[in-house]
């Protein structure tokens, strides 16, 4: 196995729930993530699914330190970014970069494309005002804009404008790895296939390791090498991409798989839905065993109840899930 680009070890973030007006008292933990172990390697794209409260953007957060993790480690070429000092921190980030969700949001509304871009690339690079320009419209252009649009605001271009603008920015540090958290969801869906072609062929050309955050599995799909599917803020099903998708190893992971539409009428209505029964456990109450075991239609009470189920392969050793029915649901 090539040498590990990034490297999650047993990473938990949680978060204390306090109450009371003058004499604030903890009463409960949300545990958003619990315990996530991953290996990426240098280029590779993985897609990162699971329902809304997963944990899916805390822990893309985590991993870029905007929220330091309550235990674990994660490792960047070697570096524990969670053992860094303020300083050292600021200097590693032009190493890593977010896009966001929403672009309009995250945009300064009164700065202009150039002057966005320009603070970004001067934050961590020393360019001269007179090699400043080229650097934009080079941005510019590596993301599918104009150049001559620079001088124009963000409400001035549309959705799927914005989010290229934002990307350039990411870019703009010419980082070593990139979080995209949801990044197509507020996206008509032929904008949403020109983003992903985008996020892909950037990554190719510039040999990017790429985290992709989505709830969509057929989105994920489409431009991930491997995909790692979340619940209750813990990896329950990891492998690569065609494989999950044709072949989904955890009841979870089945269930998604299940909702993703058909693009043929005839197929679409003979196929058979796996819908999930219930709502998930708060993180605060996460259920003991398999935190899946409630709403799972497979479900042995004397086992799923008690054990905690560990990653188990099936046919193929890089598909793995923690499902301790593995072998028998299949």
């Amino acid at each position: 196995m090539p040498e590990s680009f990034l490297e999650l070890q047993n990473v938990k973030t949680h978060f204390p729930v306090e109450k009371g007006i003058f004499i604030r008292k903890q009463v409960a933990t949300v545990k958003a993530v619990d315990g996530v172990s991953l290996i990426l390697r240098k280029g590779e794209i993985v897609g990162l699914v699971g329902e809304s409260g997963c944990g899916k953007s805390t822990l893309g957060r985590t991993i870029l330190q905007l929220i330091p993790p309550t235990e674990g480690a994660v490792v960047l070429e070697g570096r524990n970014l969670s053992g860094l000092s303020k300083d050292e921190l600021r200097n590693a980030r032009a190493d890593f970069q977010m896009i966001f969700q929403d672009p309009y949001a995250t945009l300064n509304p009164r700065m202009t494309v150039y002057d966005t871009l320009a603070e970004a690339i001067s934050s961590h690079k020393k360019i001269s005002s007179a090699e400043m320009p080229n650097r934009v419209s080079a941005l510019m252009t590596k993301v599918g804009l104009s150049p001559r649009f620079i001088k124009k605001y963000p409400h001035e271009f549309s959705g799927g404008q914005r989010q290229r603008i934002a990307i350039a920015r990411a870019l703009a540090v010419e980082p070593k790895l990139i979080i995209a958290d949801e990044p197509v969801s507020a996206l008509d869906v032929s904008i949403q296939a020109q983003i992903i072609n985008l996020l892909g062929k950037l990554s190719r050309e510039m040999d990017l390791t790429l985290i992709f955050i989505s709830h969509d599995l057929s989105v994920v799909k489409h431009i991930s090498d491997r995909i790692a599917v979340m619940y209750l803020g813990r990896i329950v099903e990891l492998g690569p991409a065609t494989q999950v998708f044709e072949r989904p190893l955890h009841p979870y992971t089945k269930a998604l798989v299940s909702a993703v539409p058909v693009p043929d009428p005839e197929r679409e209505a003979r196929r058979k839905r796996m819908i999930l029964q219930g709502d998930p456990p708060s993180p605060t109450k996460i259920p003991g065993g398999c935190p899946f075991h409630p709403r799972c239609p497979f479900v042995d009470p004397p086992r799923c109840t008690t054990i905690v189920p560990v990653f188990e392969a099936l046919d193929n050793p890089e598909q793995q899930a923690t499902c301790l029915r593995i072998k028998e649901i299949h």
